[in-house]
């Protein structure tokens, strides 16, 4: 009997637990001294779950970051837009984002959602770049869903770091130089929302290649793939694999 309620419990925990137990990554980037502290949020894919955005924001606050990333899909139906930015615009810190698929085959409102990231003093960055923090970062986001023009590295001698919907996009961006920037942040593979031990993930989008979740060393600079808030479409299923804020000390 036991053998067979071990997994009956796990399967348990992968749909009615592990999706909404958010966890908090702290991390901090190697020879970097600028005293600021942001967190980077992905892949919301809000359904309506009120309770649970709001415990995300929630979250965000209590950690109180200088800005915040988001790396995208904030929906997948158009419906939900309204109600996903009235919880997101009681983000205390200035939200920064780039869009991922889903918001444009959802066909969001790109013009709303920049007013609430603009609220909250940051940017909806689409193919766009932004020094902040008295020239401390330069902030470039890539707005694309099938190609991008990535705005170069910035010139001010500040922490430069990209925002990216697709992990595998970092492939492109060879001829900028080598490790043009200093930190990618990137989401869309949902860390694969399994994690099967000795295995890995079963199945993961495509522009994902192998940056699945977590820090990556490439030619590009330093990549980090955050695991997502949400799930994809009916998929509410973890396992292995909880949502995550990471937070970063730069």
């Amino acid at each position: 009997m036991a053998l067979l309620a071990a997994p009956a419990a796990l399967a348990l925990e992968g749909r009615y637990v592990e999706p909404t137990r958010l966890t908090v990554r702290k991390l901090r980037l190697a020879n970097a001294r600028t005293g600021l502290r942001f967190a980077q949020f992905s892949d919301v894919h809000y359904k309506g779950d009120r309770v649970y955005l709001h415990s995300v924001v929630e979250t965000l606050n209590s950690l109180a970051p200088d800005f915040c990333c988001f790396t995208g899909d904030l929906i997948e139906e158009n419906q939900f837009l309204p109600e996903t930015l009235e919880i997101l615009s009681g983000i205390r810190s200035p939200v920064f984002g780039v869009p991922g698929n889903h918001d444009y085959w959802s066909r969001a409102d790109f013009g709303t959602i920049r007013r609430c990231f603009q609220a909250t003093g940051g940017a909806w960055l689409l193919d766009q770049q932004r020094v902040i923090a008295s020239g401390k970062i330069t902030l470039s986001g890539s707005g694309g869903i099938y190609t991008s023009t990535i705005p170069a590295p910035g010139t001010t001698g500040g922490l430069n770091i990209l925002l990216l919907h697709y992990p595998a996009w970092v492939k492109r961006l060879g001829r900028l130089g080598k490790q043009p920037y200093d930190l990618i942040l990137a989401g869309h593979s949902h860390g694969g929302q399994v994690q099967l031990p000795f295995f890995g993930a079963p199945f993961l989008p495509y522009n994902v290649d192998e940056y699945v979740r977590g820090s990556y060393q490439t030619n590009a600079g330093c990549l980090y793939v955050n695991p997502g808030i949400g799930y994809i479409a009916e998929y509410d299923f973890r396992f292995n694999c909880p949502p995550e804020i990471t937070v970063f000390e730069v």
